[in-house]
């Protein structure tokens, strides 16, 4: 508590009284998002007390604030995976650290592999429910009482006001937005034919490797949240390929303009 607290009150300083209303978590190949946002601030990760510092090519690794829809917004350019080989306390660190900061909703993207065959790579997918396959989770351990409960309920991890709210707006723009179920898996490794199959068994409809471990954090402080996955790729057993990150960021990039305006008319919407 104490290094969130440190944390939260250098960000404090260097931004200069702005507060956020929403924070923001972009995926894999989904930092575009950014050029909507008029910037006010942006700080490293690595100029931040206690913050640790994302490893992977595709995130940038900042903190912007700034404002989206003519709301206050502060944006995680780049987030912390399990397989970096980061605690789960620390890739929470940051969402705990948006709380502190006065973030009332928390708006979280990612890019999944498609499981259910009704999807197509670069569709959108928002999410009504998770199931944890990660080897722990961030409320493991002595509970911080400053910031939730010991046994949060977790029936309606998703707002449902905001997900019906995103399905007007899809429906509005024309364009097809999926509802299901997104698994979080350890990787940094893609899944096998049989791991495919036994995930799809077990109810999902998107897999990825992020994601639930904010979400936890999120929903133990209270916070809203509203999750979409974008499909990279498709992994059921008729269309499974394999695939290379430069396919991931190409299927990313071709969703990536409607799930900015999703995001842009639901924060608008608030």
């Amino acid at each position: 508590m104490q290094q969130l607290q440190e944390s939260a009150a250098f960000i404090q300083q260097q931004v200069e009284g702005f507060t956020p209303e929403f924070g923001i978590i972009l995926g894999t190949g989904l930092g575009g998002l950014v050029k909507e946002i008029e910037v006010q601030y942006s700080l490293s990760y690595a100029d931040i007390p206690n913050f640790p510092v994302s490893t992977v090519e595709s995130h940038s690794g900042r903190l912007i604030f700034g404002t989206l829809a003519k709301r206050n917004v502060v944006v995680m350019q780049g987030r912390f995976h399990y397989y970096e080989g980061y605690t789960m306390n620390q890739v929470v660190f940051p969402v705990r650290v948006m709380k502190l900061l006065g973030v009332q909703k928390l708006f979280v993207s990612n890019a999944a592999g498609g499981l259910n065959p009704q999807f197509e790579t670069s569709d959108l997918m928002v999410l009504t429910d998770h199931i944890n396959l990660l080897p722990g989770n961030p409320l493991v351990g002595r509970n911080l009482e400053e910031l939730g409960v010991r046994f949060p309920d977790m029936s309606e991890v998703y707002d449902e006001k905001m997900i019906r709210q995103a399905m007007v707006i899809a429906e509005d723009a024309d364009f097809d937005l999926q509802e299901g179920v997104y698994v979080s898996v350890p990787g940094p490794m893609l899944e096998t034919k049989a791991e495919y199959r036994y995930l799809s068994m077990i109810g999902a409809d998107a897999v990825g490797m992020s994601t639930v471990p904010e979400v936890i954090a999120a929903r133990h402080m209270d916070l809203p949240v509203f999750a979409i996955s974008v499909i990279t790729d498709m992994c059921t057993p008729d269309r499974i390929k394999k695939v290379a990150l430069a396919d991931i960021l190409e299927a990313a990039a071709k969703a990536e303009p409607r799930m900015t305006l999703l995001i842009r008319e639901l924060i608008r919407q608030q």
